[in-house]
């Protein structure tokens, strides 16, 4: 697979992302917290994984660790746009809401709600550590493939997932308890932050 990649195969091109697109958008979902943009990091990410596949090693294992390397760069990037997105907007007036009827909206505000959760507690890690969490606790990558994604010592994959963890547990407490009340019984089967984040980051989104 890798030596097709690297010649520009583009059959081989197409039966990778076959198999990675939906972790790649999923990692990209988790780091931004919008579908839209997980959808267009995706894009972008195999957009630059066929720009520079001649960067690809000839020798290795999966292929998974390099496009989620690229998919975490490309996520980086659109939460910085939406800052400057999000500042453009508050010092304009804003628009009147529209209702929308459809009935389908339930379940997506349902879900929306859900992501949001669970990027506002990911949100207080530092962006470092909350890129490594996504890695091995969402996206299941080990600490050699973390390190390999993001071009970092393998110990500082292991320093930065245990800090992230012990925020997460950290914030538990206090952020259950500043959500809207829950259907009774799910606060008991929540019992963190950080064991809901995991819980609903490892779900198949998309």
């Amino acid at each position: 697979m890798r030596a097709r990649i690297r010649a520009g195969d583009r059959e081989a091109f197409a039966d990778l992302y076959d198999q990675y697109a939906r972790a790649v958008y999923n990692h990209a979902l988790r780091l931004t917290g919008d579908w839209s943009e997980a959808e267009e990091a995706m894009s972008e990410t195999f957009l630059a994984a066929w720009r520079t596949r001649d960067a690809v090693e000839p020798e290795g294992g999966s292929l998974k660790p390099w496009l989620l390397g690229i998919a975490t760069h490309k996520a980086r990037n659109s939460n910085r746009s939406l800052r400057r997105r999000l500042a453009f907007l508050a010092r304009h007036p804003q628009p009147p809401a529209v209702e929308d009827f459809a009935d389908e909206s339930a379940g997506r505000i349902d879900d929306a709600r859900r992501l949001a959760a669970v990027h506002d507690a990911l949100g207080k890690l530092r962006r470092q550590d909350r890129e490594v969490f996504a890695l091995c606790v969402s996206a299941g990558l080990d600490y050699r493939q973390a390190a390999e994604s993001l071009g970092i010592p393998v110990g500082t994959v292991r320093s930065r997932l245990s800090r992230a963890r012990a925020r997460l547990a950290r914030l538990s407490s206090a952020q259950l308890d500043q959500k809207e009340p829950e259907p009774r019984g799910h606060r008991g089967e929540v019992e963190s932050e950080a064991a809901f984040a995991a819980m609903f980051l490892q779900e198949e989104t998309g």
